[in-house]
């Protein structure tokens, strides 16, 4: 091949790409502008994504003073109810102070503080609070007892189990209040 031909044929290549390149900077000016369209669309749903974030957030923030407002004011007032029951006790031992200042029969004080002393019970007992009984000769129990001593067991059946009950446990519905203190065999 000559030169002429050469460079007929390289003429000819390029104008057939030129037409092409135009072409793609038409398609590239149209790329652009659905480019900033859809950059558009992005942006308003970033801004409404952003709008609905700040709101539930707030709403969160809102549940949760609310929630920890009331669980304080339950927390304060949880014990009302509890109080003014007893408050007719401290009435009764008030009343049996008064009345025992007077008294020369120790056993009709001792009736009054134990009439007293069983109102009390009751109200406990109707609050779900229950003593720990029956301990004496079970097996010691680490989930609901408090060994306070050990000492030699008066028999072999009574080794590890509850000898004595030096202070009563307590339960309330499940769960122990107080732990009973106990004097167990070795």
């Amino acid at each position: 091949m000559n030169k002429e031909n050469m460079t007929s044929e390289a003429e000819e290549i390029l104008k057939n790409e030129v037409p092409a390149q135009e072409e793609n900077v038409e398609n590239n000016d149209e790329q652009v502008a659905v480019d900033s369209k859809g950059e558009e669309k992005l942006l308003a749903e970033i801004q409404e994504l952003k709008d609905k974030y700040l709101r539930l957030y707030s709403e969160f923030e809102n549940y949760r003073r609310r929630t920890s407002k009331e669980r304080l004011d339950l927390i304060k007032t949880a014990s009302q109810d509890l109080m003014s029951e007893i408050i007719p006790v401290v009435d009764d031992f008030e009343r049996a102070f008064k009345a025992s200042e007077s008294e020369e029969d120790a056993n009709k004080v001792r009736e009054g503080n134990l009439l007293v002393f069983q109102k009390f019970q009751k109200i406990l007992e109707n609050k779900g609070l229950k003593p720990m009984e029956g301990l004496v000769g079970e097996p010691f129990d680490a989930d609901t007892q408090e060994a306070i001593t050990q000492i030699p067991s008066p028999s072999e059946d009574l080794k590890g189990k509850v000898i004595d009950v030096v202070e009563k446990g307590y339960t309330l519905g499940d769960k122990v209040v107080r732990y009973a203190k106990v004097v167990i065999g070795a």
